[in-house]
């Protein structure tokens, strides 16, 4: 069952990844099925430096939404890599960034060793890239605190990625 649920999920992702393609000079379309019109933050910020997440508004989403910031053009994340990824992390209830690996080192762990919204949000995400998660709080801490992070909290992730392997 966990076999079929990572291949579901990881062609779902190669959809979202085809139907994600730019003409613009970088900025993915919204990937179709895996976001809404909501207002979603907004992420700026050069390919390679630290990004800049506009605080959210509104009521926070209740599934998973996945956008494409930039596309990569490397090697392709699965259910079963191991990643290196720089990432911000905003709380949507506070609109404040939480943790950043971009004032450090960048983080890497293997992928199905994380909470599910990177589970179910990074398969088909090539190496080069930035996506934007929004992360119900089902597919993150659930009502768990986790440090800074609150109970029951949305998460807001950008994450690099760097390398897969």
């Amino acid at each position: 069952m966990r076999k079929n649920r990572a291949i579901i999920l990881i062609a779902l992702s190669l959809v979202t990844i085809m139907t994600g393609c730019s003409t613009d000079g970088g900025a993915a379309s919204a990937p179709t099925g895996t976001t809404t019109s909501m207002n979603l933050p907004q992420v700026t910020g050069d390919k390679g430096k630290e990004p800049t997440i506009s605080a959210p508004q509104g009521a926070a989403p209740t599934s998973l939404q996945i956008k494409d910031i930039y596309d990569g053009d490397g090697a392709v994340a699965t259910a079963t890599s191991t990643l290196t990824v720089h990432y911000t992390l905003m709380a949507w209830s506070t609109g404040k960034v939480v943790e950043s690996s971009w004032s450090s080192q960048p983080a890497n762990f293997p992928l199905n060793q994380v909470i599910l919204g990177w589970q179910q949000g990074i398969p088909g995400m090539k190496v080069g890239g930035r996506r934007l998660l929004v992360i119900p709080p089902d597919l993150g801490y659930g009502n768990q605190a986790a440090g800074p992070i609150a109970a029951g909290e949305t998460l807001i992730f950008v994450v690099d990625l760097i390398s897969v392997a």
